[in-house]
């Protein structure tokens, strides 16, 4: 999910760098959804993850 996340990160800036500034924007807002969702199961995955002890 990091790695998708990165993905959409270089494409927005690759498509700010060549002026298409609106499917830039999209694509840093995929990538914020992505790193956001990626933070929540990270934290879940570690919460989770110690109570089988």
């Amino acid at each position: 999910m990091l790695g998708w996340s990165l993905l959409f990160f270089i494409f927005a800036i690759a498509a700010a760098i060549f002026g298409f500034f609106g499917i830039a924007s999209a694509l840093a807002g995929i990538a914020k959804i992505l790193f956001v969702v990626f933070v929540i199961l990270f934290i879940a995955s570690l919460i989770f993850g110690r109570r089988r002890v």
